[in-house]
């Protein structure tokens, strides 16, 4: 009998851990390892599911157009050139399958979202990693290691778990300096939690090479609804869609998207409630010997003297009720990823962290 064997680079895959959610022999624990939202969904949001809820025997639309139509009219695009996925993880995934396979490079940065090596292995593409220089894209960096076999280069911005933006010039030298063959995608899952950020929605629309996607699953507090969108040039979206499967999207999680995505009252609320707990958070444990690099994000990274401190605080949080993220697996074994939560989390989590510290002077 013939052994069974998968494609080349599938074995090669780790498997993805998620975010730890619960610690074992401790009760109230509070979550700050997925970047959540801590207030949750829209109110509008959860109607909108409550309402879909008579309707789920029917199939829902092939073509995504209401919600379509509501990102684009939120956000100023065209929506002929939007494609929404299930998360802006199946977006990334067309690209990858449309654009690369045996034979071509996939560039993504150290400290880059741990998805896009494993997008490169899935389709038989070579995935290549490049330096940071202090926790962000070296566009340099980049641009040195493109040949004639790179396909895709992956960019986050604001990073992830960095937390650090690229300048939107240095974004454009970087999509300007590419190979002809290659299109540049700008994983944009942080990009509401900048004030006046389009997250290269300019660039897409005056060049030929550039894929913006965004995510429902961080400020619009839609996590467990799995819904994502890319914004490109008519001519990728049309190779997009040819391989998107017709019901990707829920009927339930298409309108509790577009409910979230109109009420921009609640995403600026959100935004502003981020932007003041992070700030304060940040001071809170700078002062405690703990720093951190400016945010542009819904979480800090808090780095630390290394690796056992690190490990050991990490002890400490969850014997507290209080799991946050490990990221020694994104080349950063010093230092822990931590949600800005609610105002409650955030003193509790600078609390713990001072009472760390002392403990070790």
């Amino acid at each position: 009998m013939n052994k069974l064997t998968p494609q080349p680079g599938i074995m090669d895959i780790a498997l993805y851990q998620g975010g730890a959610a619960h610690v074992d022999g401790v009760a109230n624990v509070i979550k700050l390892s997925s970047n959540e939202n801590p207030h949750g969904p829209s109110p509008k949001a959860i109607e909108a599911v409550r309402d879909s809820a008579a309707l789920l025997h029917r199939y829902p639309t092939t073509d995504h157009a209401p919600l379509r139509a509501a990102i684009g009219e939120v956000h100023g695009l065209n929506p002929d050139q939007i494609i929404c996925g299930v998360g802006s993880d199946e977006v990334l995934q067309f690209v990858v399958h449309a654009y690369a396979g045996p034979g071509d490079d996939v560039i993504y940065t150290r400290h880059g979202f741990s998805m896009y090596p494993i997008l490169a292995r899935m389709v038989g593409a070579t995935p290549v990693q490049v330096d940071e220089s202090e926790r962000k894209v070296d566009v340099d960096a980049i641009l040195a290691a493109c040949s004639e076999r790179t396909k895709v280069v992956f960019l986050t911005n604001p990073g992830n778990p960095t937390s650090t933006m690229l300048a939107e010039g240095e974004i454009a030298r970087l999509a300007d300096g590419l190979p002809p063959q290659a299109i540049l995608v700008l994983d944009g899952a942080y990009a509401e939690f900048v004030e006046g950020f389009d997250g290269g929605a300019a660039l897409v629309a005056s060049r030929d090479n550039v894929i913006m996607t965004r995510t429902f699953s961080k400020i619009y507090g839609l996590g467990g609804m799995r819904v994502g969108w890319g914004y490109a040039p008519q001519e990728i979206i049309d190779v997009l869609n040819r391989i998107r499967q017709p019901f990707n999207l829920s009927s339930t999680a298409l309108v509790a998207a577009e409910a979230a995505v109109r009420d921009r009252d609640y995403v600026k609320h959100c935004r502003a409630e981020n932007t003041r707990l992070r700030a304060w958070l940040a001071g809170e444990l700078a002062e405690a010997g703990v720093p951190s690099d400016t945010s542009c994000t819904n979480f800090i990274l808090a780095r630390f003297s290394d690796q056992p401190e690190a490990d050991a605080c990490d002890t400490y949080l969850q014997s507290q009720g209080l799991i946050v993220r490990k990221v020694a697996g994104y080349g950063l074994p010093h230092a822990l990823r931590i949600t800005v939560g609610d105002e409650a989390a955030c003193r509790r989590i600078a609390e713990a962290v001072r009472g760390f510290k002392a403990g070790r002077a």
